[in-house]
């Protein structure tokens, strides 16, 4: 079992002890103490040493290997005959550069037995390349996973472990605070771009989900952009150190960082690294530091935490101390490369194992080690088999290689806390076992969570409104039944006879199914489980739908025969004379409904209703909280849903529009076969409106609930209401001022005419009349009047011409009074004759005979005033 010490966490804290550098620096100096090297044969060793560049680690790595190289030198027991010397470069971290050096290592003299180069980069450009000079590559800083195929770098070792052996310890990290979505940006390098594949597969099979993945060659800006637009949370970064300061400066600007974020970097940088004043960036040092706190690094564990000697007689703190005191005072923090110096420090010993391992070998087979050349494959042969085998404690842990000539080692888990990194754990991916700390720090109340939270909000009806709306059609379904009631028991009253009680009957039975479909149209998830909300989508359109044809069928029933019967002139005496059938009407009342019923039949099997859920857009809360709410609606719809509206709309929107001219077409119609039919069309004009109205605005307003209720609701309860009062109101009216409570045979022997039941129109148009004629007769009569006054003085002057005979006359005679002579009735000349004068009689009264005595004596007695109404009404 692995015993980790309470060590600093990092290299630079654990050469604080002066005590313990004195004792380094002293061994130091006994095993450096140069001894005579005559007789000893060098063998080469060719190395690039980025001193500058993306990873400046040679300034750190190199007086490591040279540290290394003077230890091996004086052992006695390792290669006593052979004097190692090392042949360096600087490569820069360049591919370009490092092909240059590459030339002048291979084709200059001395012949190099061995390659060492740094960054990954390179490594990857050597070690293709060093196959055909039978060179062994042995490098101290490549991480890149593309390193690790055999068949492309069949000679290729390197002490520090590959890249991939940090996604293991991420993936861990991912599950241990339950992060399912994580992000990724990169820098477009080889070594990059395999690690994150590499960790892309393995986050797969952990059902871990990389939701955005952005790269960049120079300039980070776009990228990190990105990763803001995208709601990226938990963000892993693979660059170089120079790269990361770009990135962070961008990271700052953009606020991608705080409670809400996470970023996992790679643990090789310096430990000040963004603190380093780089020309590139615009950011201060506060920035750079705000903007990293609380970023979590994994790192591969390049200094062993245990207090053991190792092959080099040396612990890692007595390393640590050495290597100090050969960078003359330098500040760790700022060199490059001094957490792989133990790397670089363990791959030299390394190599100087392997080759004092092939001595013998080779000996026996009676080569030499100073006889390589870049021909021979046999001593490569050889050195790669001990290579291959290596297995020693150096500073930096358990030096062993896998297959693929890759370092096994652990992972070191720290996070910056208050501007410097603490170890929060270590990871061994060869056990699995996570050592944890428990030390974490979080900006927040813990880690955040790896996407912003959506909250799923359904919307639902406002239950104030629902409650008003079905009380106002509660009531109306009251009134429907009063009306009905009424209706019924009043049956076998003329008046309610000659209104067809049957088909308002239907009226107010619609009207009350088209109230009750409100409820249901209230009804959403808030009252009825998510899987009963289908049954409720069928209650809403059949009860609305059969409601509406049976209410406004009955009505559009009547306008149509009252059209079809009483509106053309030619034929309006005689149809008046007809009997209406009331099957007829039922019939078409029939028709209709089974329009209705087939077509929603027919909806229903082919294309059922089902729940359907709208989504809006995500809403932020008014507390500073990490999360959205989704809004949520459940509609009512099928597959072709618009398809459907739109026949039902169509075929009833015609018909609304047909009931309003048939409604106008027949207003002024008077017939007795149904006298309350401009009460109909009076409700057919309210109904038509609400409707066409309403349809089209519920149909733009179904993304609000309440407003597209309200405005179905209370379309139907106006509808149903309006249609209701017109309809029964006045007929109750009516019957409680007249009195008219008998049957049709009571009210025929009280009033002894049927004319008394005619609609109270017809009574007022013969009132009309009749005060019409009466005028008429009364000028007559003034004219009439005047005659007499003329015929008493003509013959009165008669008289005086002849006064005898006038006396026998006037003594033999009746009085003219009485008996008038018909001749003398006539006017003088140039008078106009009083029988022919039909001023202003309408046709029907032109004849004036009607109004005398059968025997024409027109008398003032005989056209009194009081006969008139009783002749006309």
């Amino acid at each position: 079992m692995l015993v980790i010490c309470r060590s600093p966490p990092r290299a630079t804290r654990a050469a604080r002890g002066h005590a313990m550098f004195l004792r380094a620096t002293l061994i130091v100096l006994l095993l450096l103490w140069p001894r005579p090297s005559a007789g000893k044969k060098k063998l080469y060793i060719g190395a690039l040493f980025p001193m500058s560049g993306g990873w400046p680690g040679g300034q750190a790595c190199m007086p490591s290997a040279q540290m290394a190289l003077d230890l091996v030198n004086n052992r006695s027991d390792i290669l006593p005959d052979y004097e190692l010397e090392l042949i360096h470069y600087d490569s820069m971290c360049d591919p370009g550069e490092a092909t240059k050096l590459l030339y002048d290592l291979l084709y200059t003299e001395p012949i190099k037995i061995v390659l060492m180069p740094g960054c990954s980069g390179v490594s990857t450009l050597v070690a293709e390349a060093a196959r055909m000079w039978n060179l062994i590559v042995l490098s101290y800083g490549s991480s890149s996973p593309a390193l690790s195929n055999r068949q492309r770098f069949p000679t290729f070792f390197r002490t520090h472990p590959s890249a991939t052996l940090h996604n293991p310890t991420r993936v861990q990290l991912f599950q241990k605070w339950k992060w399912t979505r994580i992000a990724t940006i990169q820098q477009t390098t080889e070594v990059f771009t395999s690690t994150l594949d590499d960790l892309e597969q393995r986050t797969k099979e952990a059902g871990i989900e990389i939701s955005v993945r952005q790269s960049f060659l120079t300039d980070p800006a776009v990228a990190v952009k990105n990763l803001k637009r995208q709601d990226a949370r938990i963000i892993v970064g693979l660059f170089y150190e120079t790269e990361a300061r770009k990135v962070f400066c961008e990271v700052f600007k953009e606020k991608l960082y705080g409670k809400k974020y996470v970023w996992f970097l790679i643990g090789w940088y310096a430990d000040n690294w963004f603190k380093i004043k780089d020309p590139a960036i615009n950011c201060t040092v506060e920035n750079m530091t705000e903007a990293v706190e609380g970023h979590v690094t994994t790192e591969i564990v390049m200094l062993n935490p245990e207090t053991v000697r190792g092959v080099s007689n040396m612990t890692s703190q007595e390393f640590i101390a050495a290597l100090m005191s050969r960078l003359g005072g330098m500040n760790p923090e700022e060199t490059g490369g001094f957490q792989e110096a133990p790397l670089a420090y363990d791959a030299v010993w390394a190599l100087a194992l392997a080759l004092n391992k092939t001595v013998a070998p080779l000996k026996a087979k009676g080569r030499r080690l100073e006889d390589f050349n870049y021909n021979n494959h046999d001593i490569t042969s050889e050195i790669y088999r001990a290579l291959n085998t290596s297995s020693f404690e150096g500073v930096s842990g358990q030096v062993v290689f896998d297959a693929q000539g890759s370092r096994m080692a652990m992972t070191l888990i720290e996070q910056l806390q208050g501007g410097s990194y603490k170890k929060i754990g270590y990871y061994d991916s060869s056990q699995k076992n996570l050592s944890w700390f428990g030390n974490d720090v979080w900006i927040g109340a813990g880690p955040p969570a790896d996407r912003t939270v959506v909250i799923e909000e359904y919307r639902f009806l406002s239950q104030k409104l629902f409650a008003a709306v079905s009380v106002f059609a509660g009531l109306g379904i009251l009134l429907g039944i009063v009306c009905l009631t009424f209706n019924i028991y009043n049956g076998n009253v003329r008046y309610i006879q000659n209104s067809q009680p049957y088909l308002n009957n239907m009226t107010a039975v619609g009207c009350m199914m088209a109230l009750a479909a409100v409820f249901p149209l209230g009804i959403d998830g808030h009252h009825v489980h998510r899987s009963q909300f289908p049954v409720v989508c069928q209650f809403r359109l059949w009860l609305l739908g059969l409601g509406f044809s049976v209410a406004y069928g009955s009505m559009f029933t009547k306008i149509w025969w009252v059209h079809t019967l009483f509106t053309k002139k030619e034929e309006k005496k005689e149809k008046k004379k007809q009997h209406l059938e009331p099957w007829k009407l039922y019939a078409t009342v029939g028709v209709l409904l089974a329009i209705d019923f087939l077509s929603l039949m027919i909806w229903q099997i082919v294309d059922p209703l089902h729940i359907t859920v709208e989504k809006f857009t995500k809403e932020a809360p008014k507390e500073d909280l990490d999360v959205l709410i989704q809004p949520l609606l459940e509609h009512c719809s099928s597959e072709k849903m618009n398809t459907w509206l739109g026949v039902v709309y169509g075929y009833k929107g015609l018909l609304l529009l047909l009931g309003i001219f048939l409604a106008y077409e027949t207003k002024s119609v008077s017939t007795e076969k149904i006298n309350d039919h401009r009460a109909v069309g009076m409700a057919i004009y309210n109904v038509a409106v609400l409707c066409l109205i309403t349809a089209p605005v519920t149909m733009i307003l179904s993304s609000q609930q309440d407003a597209s209720f309200a405005f179905a609701s209370l379309a139907i309860v106006f509808s149903a209401y309006i249609t209701l009062v017109v309809l029964f109101v006045p007929k109750m009216r009516r019957l409680i001022t007249r009195g008219e409570w008998q049957s049709e045979q009571q009210d025929t022997l009280k009033t002894g005419s049927s004319t008394n039941n005619n609609d109270e129109e017809k009574s007022r148009q013969l009132e009309r009349e009749n005060r019409e004629l009466q005028k008429i007769i009364q000028e007559k009569e003034e004219r009439v009047s005047a005659l007499r006054n003329q015929l008493a003085e003509r013959q009165a002057l008669r008289n005086r011409r002849r006064p005898s005979i006038g006396q026998n006359q006037n003594h033999n005679a009746p009085l003219p009074s009485s008996q008038p002579d018909p001749k003398s009735l006539l006017p003088p000349p140039g008078y106009p004759n009083p029988t022919t004068d039909n001023h202003s009689l309408p046709p029907s009264f032109s004849n004036s005979s009607n109004l005398y005595p059968a025997d024409s004596k027109m008398s003032r007695n005989h056209c009194h005033n009081s006969q008139i109404p009783l002749l006309y009404k």
